[in-house]
């Protein structure tokens, strides 16, 4: 029977280690952790990217109408001066209508995105933008790795003891 490592933490520490160290792994490519940590992450990982590439292009493309606010050419909104039935004046946002393209997961490429999310921790770019780490998986990574097969899309090197406790340390990066 197969069973994770320990790590020497509680579970609930341990979860987010994980999850924190998975989460890092794809946003920068590599980090610098101890083996058995890198060995446990490399699993996960793996698995999620060979969920990437299975469900990579099971969507449909959907026209969609949106309801938003119109825009003048600084990115302000528009707005109009309207009055209300007691008589009081106030500015109302003009709204129009536009129709978008937008993808539609179908119903297991929804569940495989809502796997991802259990693993991985919601984060933010250097401009404060969320990141959308299962479209990125879905749409960055699993194309990079399509033609390989199951598993083997991260690596593990060897860096050396740790000064302070002797450590195995290991720098873990996708291939």
């Amino acid at each position: 029977m197969a069973k994770n490592r320990k790590l020497g933490v509680t579970t609930d520490i341990r979860k987010a280690m994980l999850k924190n160290q998975t989460t890092d792994l794809l946003v920068h490519g590599k980090i610098e952790t101890t083996e058995a940590r890198a060995k446990e992450v490399k699993s996960i990982v793996d698995s999620l990217i060979s969920l990437a590439i299975k469900e990579k292009d099971n969507y449909e493309e959907v026209e969609v109408t949106i309801k938003k606010a119109k825009l003048d050419t600084k990115g302000n909104k528009i707005t109009e001066l309207v009055k209300s039935k007691n008589g009081k004046e106030y500015l109302k946002v003009v709204k129009e209508e536009v129709k978008e393209k937008r993808q539609k997961d179908m119903p297991t490429r929804l569940n495989a995105r809502r796997k991802m999310m259990r693993k991985l921790n919601k984060v933010k770019d250097n401009e404060g933008k969320k990141i959308d780490l299962p479209s990125m998986l879905f749409n960055e990574i699993a194309p990079k790795y399509a033609g390989k097969n199951v598993g083997g899309f991260t690596r593990i090197v060897k860096a050396g003891p740790r000064r302070g406790d002797g450590a195995e340390v290991v720098i873990l990066q996708l291939i």
